[in-house]
């Protein structure tokens, strides 16, 4: 996408150095203050990583001592040759500069830049040389400038310990309790000189819509800058106000379709509206195909008088061209009122969507470093685990152009928050430009993909403005202008989630869904995070109550809930080297940012894999509590390490599998959070290294469009014997094979229910015809010969398919948490083969093993495996396939500390 324009890019000849030094270690001021080579696109940190004046960042505790860079301020200066090339603009334009900047150019000032989430385009044409030049930009220091910000502007309530909010700078970037405090500057996307004639394309927005025949209609709406724009007009500069000729098509997939509209002198502004016949839809993963169509636009300005529209526009040679792809479909959501609450259920092409998948943060705490390759490992990471929509958290960046069009080629419908999440920030009129400025321009370039299909206006700032201590800041009298009485809030965003946000979105792309914030329950002020009304954040099972608290919740759309786990185990111990190794080591407790978040695992594990409750306590000698675990509860750290990861894979499993069976009640399930920007112990599914964790492979089996999953339930009859004046105080008291089909194809099979003991003997058996139609459900009572357990610690209910072709998977209920089945201690053997390219692992059960895994970077950090988390009843087997290079001894695959088990953990 872009105009036809010469770009000379400056990506080489830099220089960084330090304007205060004496900020920085006194080993380092000589040569911050000299300079050293610098990369752009880059940041502060890694240019002094590459120089060798810092240690990795990631690595053991150095976070700590690295803190100095966020209060330099930074100078990168590049020279550069430039020759006119006869065109008559030349702009300097910056993709992205982090944060607070004045740029100069040949010693002459450019601009001020405020924020990093926007891009900047300067005429330079005044101040460029022939031959040599100089580009100097220079950095606030982030830190320094927010707290001098905070301190003369006002306290506006924030997360975290940095005040974040006071900078349009990536809040991530300043540390949150997953990420690391990098907080630096650099210039991370490209600069360079784009010199142009005639008229540019401020703007393409290709909005699409399908009438009630199937058509697909196509709005292209331009926005133009003439190459004379911003300056004093003389009587010779007619042209530029003449009449630019926009040409439109659109093909593929069998279309083939032009039209065309003239900008008319004085006005930047047309639209084209093209009709396609017959269009193919685009659709989620899961619901059908992803059929782009291709999309030319171009402009010039015309040969004829001003004003007067020429007839055929292609006779002018264009000077600006602008490409993209469109995906016809059409999205909206109900949130009307039922007997639940209210929902906020998508639909898209008038079908009902059940969204599956995760929220996404940047890719890493370098944002200026992650590449393509890393938009498509996460996007790989998405589709493989069968999740069909990705939520942009509002606390990172909007992100590169790479991950929207891989989302719209592999059906991964897109959540984008803007960029304001958990605090309150100010309504003041630079703020609010600046605002409204990066939204404008994110709205105008996001508008063409058709994997985008909810805007968001924060993340949990209504919640936060509700609910959390401290963010409704009263104002005084003496705060009032003068002749004002009273007493009231300060500003806290509220003006661009209810006015500017919605109010570009009118204007610009009508087309998205949009909310203000999330979680968002359409009652303002008050009960922001509502399971009963529109989206909600489940966070207290991971705070301070046991994961079964998921199924008390009726959830309409979680689009934020999430339980920690380690990363692999060698991209672990690549970061954090206490000795001994240990979950309340100094470096791993840099590698914890969770408040308490070791010691709420340890609690998480209770009666699941550990003793008692979650909320148990002992008293120390002292008289204080203790809420840790006995130490002696894991034979070492391995074993810490694995229950760990299991114990993040059973709790969202039971989260989503419950929600996933009270569709159409729930609507919408997306995980707190598949990637990390450095090795952390967190929420992800996949580390930073790329490693896939048991949570992983544990959602690829629960986002499945087509699932079973065997359920507790309350009868009809139960719920009318015991109500009391409305309040249900009925209990479980049966269970269910819950069967949903989240496609557009009817589909029927026969399900075989067995109970089993855990030594493979069935004990009673049913058949069951489900019948289901397109996007449909069902419950299938189990009688209560078949379901009622005589030995709950020695027995299961194991569901299977007929025709497992059709995209069902076998389920297995167990009737006993880890700690108190009878599991073997021993209860696979492994083959191991080698192959051309890495390694068959092939695992059969000598007895019942629960949740099987295999920690394949314990023997190769660089080895991968394509299955995982696997239950096997006795005589079954299941061969998965290494890729990696050749061990030098394969059995290590087989070791005890490599293929795990949840039996592995019964003590």
């Amino acid at each position: 996408m872009g105009n036809i324009t010469t770009l000379q890019n400056l990506n080489t000849g830099w220089t960084l150095t330090a304007l205060n030094p004496e900020a920085a270690p006194a080993e380092l001021r000589e040569a911050l203050a000299a300079g050293i080579p610098a990369t752009v696109p880059g940041e502060a940190a890694l240019d002094l990583l590459n120089a060798g004046l810092i240690d990795e960042p990631f690595d053991g505790d150095n976070e700590t001592r690295q803190q100095w860079i966020g209060d330099i301020d930074w100078r990168f200066t590049c020279t550069f040759d430039w020759h006119d090339d006869g065109a008559t603009r030349h702009d300097l334009v910056a993709g992205g500069l982090d944060t607070v900047a004045d740029l100069r150019l040949n010693g002459r000032p450019v601009g001020h830049t405020e924020n990093c989430h926007r891009s900047y385009r300067w005429d330079v044409r005044d101040l460029l040389h022939e031959g040599g030049n100089t580009l100097e930009v220079v950095f606030a220091s982030p830190v320094r400038e927010s707290d001098r910000r905070e301190q003369e502007l006002g306290y506006l309530p924030h997360t975290e310990h940095h005040a974040f909010n006071q900078l349009r700078k990536p809040s991530y970037s300043f540390g949150w309790d997953w990420g690391i405090d990098v907080a630096n500057a650099g210039i991370w996307r490209p600069i360079g000189i784009e010199s142009w004639s005639g008229v540019r394309f401020a703007a393409v927005r290709p909005l699409v819509d399908v009438d009630r025949r199937g058509n697909g209609v196509l709005t292209v709406e331009v926005e133009i800058e003439r190459e004379g724009a911003g300056r004093v007009m003389s009587a010779g500069d007619s042209h530029r106000q003449t009449a630019v000729a926009v040409a439109v098509a659109v093909r593929g997939h069998g279309a083939d379709v032009t039209g065309s509209v003239v900008v008319k002198p004085g006005t930047t502004r047309a639209a084209v509206i093209l009709d396609v016949d017959d269009v193919e839809r685009w659709w989620p993963l899961g619901y059908g195909e992803q059929p782009l169509y291709d999309v030319d636009v171009t402009a010039s300005v015309t040969a004829g008088t001003d004003g007067v529209p020429v007839d055929r526009p292609s006779d002018a040679a264009p000077q600006a061209a602008w490409f993209g792809r469109v995906g016809f479909r059409t999205v909206r959501v109900d949130t009307a009122a039922d007997d639940e609450g209210r929902p906020f259920q998508i639909y898209v092409n008038d079908v009902p969507v059940h969204a599956r998948g995760y929220n996404w943060i940047p890719d890493d705490a370098y944002i200026s470093r992650v590449s393509h390759a890393d938009y498509e490992r996460g996007v790989r990471d998405l589709v493989e685990s069968n999740s069909n929509m990705v939520r942009v958290w509002g606390g990172g960046i909007y992100e590169s152009d790479d991950l929207y069009d891989l989302c719209d080629e592999r059906g991964v419908m897109v959540w984008q928050d803007f960029m304001l999440a958990c605090a309150a920030y100010g309504e003041d009129a630079f703020t609010k430009a600046e605002i409204e400025a990066e939204a404008r321009e994110h709205i105008n370039r996001l508008a063409c993909h058709p994997s985008l299909v909810v805007w968001n206006g924060s993340n949990e700032n209504y919640v936060a403005h509700a609910e959390w201590g401290g963010n409704k800041q009263a104002v005084r009298a003496d705060d009032l202008p003068a002749g004002e009485y009273g007493y009231g809030q300060k500003p806290w965003g509220e003006a661009y989630y209810r006015e500017v946000f919605p109010a570009l979105l009118a204007e610009l792309d009508p087309t998205r869904v949009y909310i203000e914030s999330s979680p968002m329950s359409f009652t303002p002020y008050t009960a922001a995070n509502l399971d009963t009304d529109g989206t909600m954040h489940i966070w207290d099972v991971w705070n301070r109550v046991d994961y079964r608290k998921y199924a008390e919740y009726r959830p309409r759309f979680a689009d934020e809930f999430g339980y920690q786990a380690p990363p692999a185990w060698s991209t672990l111990t690549g970061a954090v080297h206490d000795e001994p190794l240990d979950p309340f080591g100094t470096q791993m407790l840099v590698h914890q940012k969770a408040s308490g978040g070791n010691i709420k695992l340890a609690r998480g594990m209770r009666g699941h894999l550990t003793p008692g409750h979650i909320n148990d306590v002992s008293a120390n000698a002292d008289g204080t509590r203790n809420w840790l675990i006995p130490t002696d509860t894991w034979a070492d750290i391995e074993d810490w390490h694995w229950a760990c990861q299991l114990q993040q894979a059973q709790a969202i499993r039971f989260g989503v599998e419950y929600m996933r069976s009270i569709e159409p009640v729930n609507a919408g399930a997306l995980i707190w959070q598949l990637n990390d920007d450095w090795p952390v112990v967190s929420w992800a599914a996949v580390d930073f290294n790329g490693h896939r964790k048991p949570l992983w492979y544990a959602s690829r089996d629960f986002f499945t469009p087509r699932l079973a999953t065997i359920q507790p339930r309350i009868s009809a009859q139960a719920r009318e014997d015991h109500n009391w004046e409305g309040v249900d105080v009925a209990t479980y008291d049966h269970l269910a094979l819950a069967v949903l089909n989240d496609t557009r194809e009817a589909v029927a099979t026969t399900w075989t229910v067995r109970r089993m003991t855990l030594g493979g003997e069935t004990l009673a058996e049913g058949s069951f015809e489900v019948a289901l139609g397109p996007v449909d459900h069902r419950d299938v009572p189990l009688p209560a010969d078949l379901a009622a357990f005589g030995d709950p610690a020695n027995e299961i209910l194991v569901a299977t398919p007929a025709d497992p072709s059709l995209g069902f998977a076998r389920t297995v209920y167990n009737p006993a948490e880890v700690i108190d089945q009878n599991l073997s201690a021993d209860p696979v053997t492994v083959a191991v083969e080698a192959t051309g390219d890495g390694y068959d692992l092939t695992v059969s059960a000598k007895a019942y093993a629960r949740d099987v895994f295999c920690m394949v970077d314990k023997v190769d950090p660089q080895a991968r495996i394509d299955g995982g988390l696997v239950t096997l009843l006795p005589g079954e087997s299941v061969t998965w396939h290494v890729a990696c290079g050749a061990v030098a001894d394969p059995s290590a695959f087989a070791a005890a500390k490599v293929m795990r088990s949840a039996n592995d953990l019964k003590r």
